[in-house]
């Protein structure tokens, strides 16, 4: 199975190749690699305000707190595919519109619909990474396998 797939614009930049990189870490679980990505004091919102994974919708900030986010919902994940259909990159950012498809040990899947917005600084890390979805529209996408 293709982990990530790439029908947009992919024209070089440095915002787009960390936006790749982070992808492909999460798809392939590699959470050191993962984190390295990202500048110490970085702030992750997955999804931008308040929800589920985040009830006050502070985001997660720090590579600790963005480990955190890892060990409780990413590390939790048995699978990702990341389809991406169209990406704007200029400055020390890209916007990624983006269908994420998570799978469960059970076999059941979940499609996010969302907009990934990568923001840089000047040594080419991730200062910030929001992730703009709608759980409630995520969780009327779950199937589970017939048993």
């Amino acid at each position: 199975m293709i982990a990530l797939t790439w029908d947009a614009p992919d024209a070089d930049h440095p915002a787009r190749r960390a936006a790749r990189a982070s992808m492909t870490a999460v798809a392939e679980g590699r959470k050191d690699d993962w984190l390295a990505l990202f500048a110490p004091d970085a702030l992750l919102e997955d999804p931008v305000g308040p929800s589920f994974l985040d009830p006050e919708g502070a985001g997660h900030r720090g590579r600790d707190g963005i480990a955190a986010f890892w060990d409780g919902f990413i590390g939790t994940i048995a699978g990702f595919r990341f389809h991406i259909r169209d990406s704007f990159a200029n400055g020390p950012c890209c916007a990624n519109v983006a269908t994420i498809t998570t799978m469960m040990d059970d076999g059941s899947t979940m499609d996010v619909d969302c907009v990934l917005v990568y923001v840089l600084d000047g040594e080419g890390l991730i200062t910030s990474l929001r992730a703009h979805w709608e759980p409630d529209r995520a969780l009327a996408t779950v199937t589970r396998p017939a048993h």
